[in-house]
């Protein structure tokens, strides 16, 4: 192989791996380089693309055009430009482009676009849907543990001023619940109630969703409003607040401090009256000692400090989340789940819980897509992690003395083997062969007894 070839190749596969779009054409606009990750954002096969011009496969705006070909009518290159435009099946797609022109001995050949995806970013701010979905109340937290209850009265009592708040707890304990219980409870109900988790935007996109921005402030950008103007007269929930930069901490300071936002590029103020709730996953202290939220930032947003307990500091409430859980998803997937077998309540009784409520959810709704014709959620229902656990190892073949008690021996030794055959089944992600392996029978065999109890396979 030539060595001009090998680098080629390799420049194509360095391409077709990188996390950003890159799209190249030549001087007549037809397409001759196209990479995976171009096709991910614009929902589009190479195949369609590749040797066509960019008009026969794409639509652009009205007075809209491709910065492809801007740059190939210019030959200068465009940096940091936002560009709207269609695929062939009219699909709105938004990137960030950097795109230059390819030169070869003095005249240009063609030019070469790189793309980062905003696309669900503009559908969020369009479609609003930002805008959260205040269907909680206080009566929707369930629990009656000592220090939960604590927790409760006190955002109730923090309902009746419009004090910002600071809502404090690990990943998965609730904020949300309790950040819209308190919106719903205040007088600025029937005002918006806007949520923003800090962590799932860059910095660069944040400052702009934030506080807004005017037409002209830089390329592409148009009169928005931002959060807190959308906000105006309600509340404002910023979950991960330790996320972040620290700049647009101190300018989020500013806006809570004097009441008035200014967007990216104008030269006026805007009086805004909003109520910030903020919501952090760790202890405030080591966020401040390491960095991740300014101290002067924690002062102003802690004017009222809340507390959420993790579920393993309230195990006692773990039933009845349990059995609220299973009413659920009985309505959601139209089933009939009884509860879940006690020895396995005691189990998860010991368990620390690190995801919290939400893990609990997530495990009851889990187990339940897994049932098939049992009354009870069992250990074999359970996520191979946990079972691997070993509070959750002990035999599942006791079925439970009182349940057992008038029943014949055929019909217990029945209930046994379904129950050891799903479990085994289950441990190996429902794969006939390793199963039969480890069960020392045939696939043949073990094919019957999963036809002869109408057991599926495909358990996961």
């Amino acid at each position: 192989m030539e060595a001009n070839n090998l680098k080629d190749i390799i420049f194509e596969k360095i391409l077709d791996s990188i996390d950003v779009g890159v799209h190249v054409v030549d001087s007549n606009g037809m397409t001759i380089f196209y990479n995976r990750k171009m096709g991910e954002i614009e929902e589009m096969k190479i195949e369609d693309v590749l040797g066509k011009n960019i008009r026969e496969v794409f639509s652009f705006h009205k007075n809209g055009d491709s910065t492809l070909l801007r740059v190939l009518k210019r030959g200068t290159k465009i940096s940091n430009v936002r560009q709207s435009y269609f695929n062939n099946r009219g699909q709105e797609i938004t990137t960030i482009n950097n795109t230059f022109p390819i030169d070869k001995d003095g005249a240009l050949i063609g030019a070469m676009e790189i793309a980062r995806d905003v696309t669900k970013i503009e559908k969020m701010i369009r479609d609003n849907i930002l805008k959260g979905d205040t269907r909680y109340t206080f009566d929707s937290i369930i629990g009656r543990n000592d220090a939960l209850l604590e927790v409760i009265e006190a955002s109730k009592r923090a309902t009746r001023t419009n004090s910002s708040i600071l809502i404090i707890g690990e990943t998965g304990t609730g904020k949300e619940l309790f950040a819209q219980s308190i919106h719903n409870g205040s007088s600025r109900s029937s005002k918006p109630y806007l949520s923003q988790n800090c962590a799932a935007i860059p910095d660069t996109l944040m400052e702009g969703i934030l506080f807004g921005t005017k037409k002209g402030a830089f390329t592409g950008a148009v009169d928005r409003p931002g959060l807190f103007e959308q906000a105006n007269g309600g509340t404002l929930l910023l979950d991960e607040i330790n996320s972040l930069d620290s700049s647009l901490q101190a300018k989020l300071l500013r806006v809570i401090q004097e009441r008035t936002v200014r967007r990216i590029g104008d030269t006026k103020d805007v009086p805004v009256d909003v109520r910030i709730i903020a919501t952090i996953n760790e202890d405030p202290i080591d966020a401040i000692t390491t960095g991740r939220l300014r101290k002067d930032l924690f002062y102003r947003l802690s004017v009222v400090s809340l507390f959420i307990p993790p579920l393993r500091e309230r195990k006692d409430d773990i039933e009845e989340l349990i059995h609220f859980f299973i009413k659920k998803y009985n309505h959601l997937f139209r089933m009939n789940v009884a509860g879940m077998e006690k020895g396995l309540m005691l189990r998860l009784m010991e368990y620390d819980w690190p995801g919290n409520v939400r893990e609990l959810e997530h495990i009851i709704e889990g187990a339940m897509n897994l049932i098939d014709q049992e009354e009870f959620i069992t250990s074999s229902h359970l996520p191979i992690h946990l079972r691997q656990r070993p509070q959750f190892r002990k035999e599942e073949m006791n079925l439970g003395a009182a349940k057992e008690e008038g029943k014949s021996l055929d019909a217990f030794l029945r209930e046994a083997e379904i129950v050891f055959l799903k479990r085994s089944l289950g441990q190996h992600d429902g794969n006939i062969t390793r199963t039969a392996k480890s069960l020392g029978m045939s696939r043949q065999n073990l094919q019957y007894r999963l036809r002869k109890y109408n057991i599926r396979a495909d358990l996961r």
